[in-house]
């Protein structure tokens, strides 16, 4: 049940709603006019709040307007009297979750305090699964080179500006592109991510920008392609240089037109996408050996990115070995192991080729394997392939 706070001058209303609430199994707090209820509500945490519009010394909607500075997440109902309409509506605007009337219909009062709460419940989830999304996403570390990506992101996200993330495999790049959306202002529309290594040249035409019913021997229905899913949003092009150079053609002229059309189709689709695209090659030598479009890199590397290596951060190792430490221990649901400072020492020594992606494998297996702590000589016997 919920704990409500009642903000109203007229004593018979306040004692009326009490009663009824409480009959509801809800706990209720009173307060007769505005400021009494601002430090009440400073001094709790309600789950409602029931505000009146019409009071002396301080009105509900400046009220209104201290509530909403102390949280945004508490839904607030106002109770508007004859001739408050335009106010509440102005109370909505501001900010309020509902108003109700006087005289109240209490049917109406507890089926909108029950939607509030439910919104309310959805709203706190919704920020929960965000977190946990963007605690796996999180970028680790305070070293110099990670520091500087950082600092890129920052400035970069809040623009429209293509950037081409390079670095080696596993060294993060996808987390860099999920991050220049997170901080964007496209963050609440989609990001969509196409690994161009992993599908087929002969399909990757049909997959960036859909087909319609028929357009090929397997097209039994129409499709949308990923730039019109990622409409309003970003498209990740990861390992785009591994792309078809007729798929590059088609991209650049998507690049360029702002449009796309789909396979078996001569119908043009407006598409308002960011693009962000990554590679572990050297471009520029792709370009040498004519496996990639010169006019389509140019139009790609806006702004550039190098992801750093495992191997050029390992003072990042302490960082990283905690945050995967709490992560893998959290999704097995075991106690945090207990990494000794001759485990990290040891940890810094091997040649990462696998980067970060090699290093959670080497961490989920320790933690498997190993007791309460995970030591110097845990790393030598489990971290590495033995050799012979």
């Amino acid at each position: 049940m919920a704990k409500i706070l009642v903000i109203d001058d007229e004593k018979s209303i306040r004692e009326t709603l009490k009663e009824i609430l409480e009959y509801e199994k809800h706990e209720v707090d009173l307060a007769c006019e505005g400021e009494q209820g601002l430090e009440l509500f400073r001094a709790c945490k309600y789950d409602v709040v029931l505000l009146d519009i019409k009071m002396p010394k301080k009105d509900g909607l400046e009220v209104l307007d201290d509530l909403l500075v102390e949280t945004t997440d508490t839904p607030i109902i106002m109770i508007s009297g004859h001739g408050n309409i335009e106010t509440a509506v102005e109370s909505i605007k501001k900010g309020a979750y509902d108003f109700i009337e006087k005289p109240l219909d209490l049917n109406r009062l507890l089926v909108t305090i029950r939607n509030a709460m439910d919104r309310n419940y959805l709203i706190k989830e919704t920020k929960t699964l965000k977190r946990q999304v963007n605690k796996t996403y999180e970028i680790i570390g305070e070293s110099a080179p990670i520091q500087k990506v950082k600092t890129m992101i920052d400035k970069v996200a809040p623009t429209d500006a293509r950037v081409l993330i390079t670095g080696e495999n596993g060294s993060g790049k996808e987390l860099v592109a999920r991050w220049l959306h997170e901080k964007s202002e496209r963050a609440v529309n989609p990001f969509i991510e196409v690994n161009c290594a992993a599908i087929p040249s002969e399909l990757i035409e049909s997959e960036l920008f859909g087909h319609e019913k028929g357009a090929f021997t397997s097209a039994h229905k129409q499709r949308k392609g990923k730039f019109e899913q990622a409409h309003s949003g970003t498209i990740f092009l990861d390992e785009i240089g591994d792309m078809s150079l007729n798929a590059q053609a088609k991209v650049l002229k998507a690049l360029e037109e702002k449009k796309v059309s789909r396979v078996g189709s001569d119908k043009d689709i407006l598409v308002d996408v960011r693009i962000i695209a990554a590679t572990n090659k050297n471009l520029k030598e792709e370009i040498q050996k004519n496996n990639f479009r010169e006019d389509l890199y140019h139009r790609l590397s806006v702004i550039l990115i190098h992801v750093p290596s495992l191997n050029e951060r390992k003072e990042d190792i302490p960082l990283l070995a905690e945050h995967f430490n709490q992560l893998i221990c959290g999704d097995y649901g075991v106690q945090k192991k207990i990494i000794k400072p001759e485990a990290i020492k040891e940890l810094q020594k091997i040649n990462w080729t696998g980067n970060i992606r090699e290093f959670r494998n080497v961490l989920e297996r320790l933690i498997i394997l190993c007791d309460k702590e995970i030591t110097g000589d845990d790393v030598i016997s489990y971290a590495q392939p033995i050799s012979k």
